[in-house]
């Protein structure tokens, strides 16, 4: 049995870590390619869509599982 304090469980949830390497991910890929190209409006909006739904995703996880960070 894990001898784990329910305060503590957020640290060992894979799928929060997951979804908060995918915003860390959108959020540079969108950085770097800002800087690197021209993009159209279009192109922008489609990448900042992408950011915003890797924040929803990971507060969706938050309020569902309780794991959130102090």
């Amino acid at each position: 049995m894990l001898d784990v304090l329910p305060f503590d469980l957020c640290y060992l949830c894979t799928e929060r870590a997951r979804l908060e390497s995918e915003f860390q991910e959108r959020v540079t890929g969108m950085r770097s390619l800002l800087r690197l190209l021209q993009l159209t409006r279009q192109e922008e909006r489609h990448l900042a869509d992408g950011v915003a739904m890797a924040i929803a995703r990971l507060k969706e996880h938050i309020v569902a599982h309780g794991c959130e960070r102090q």
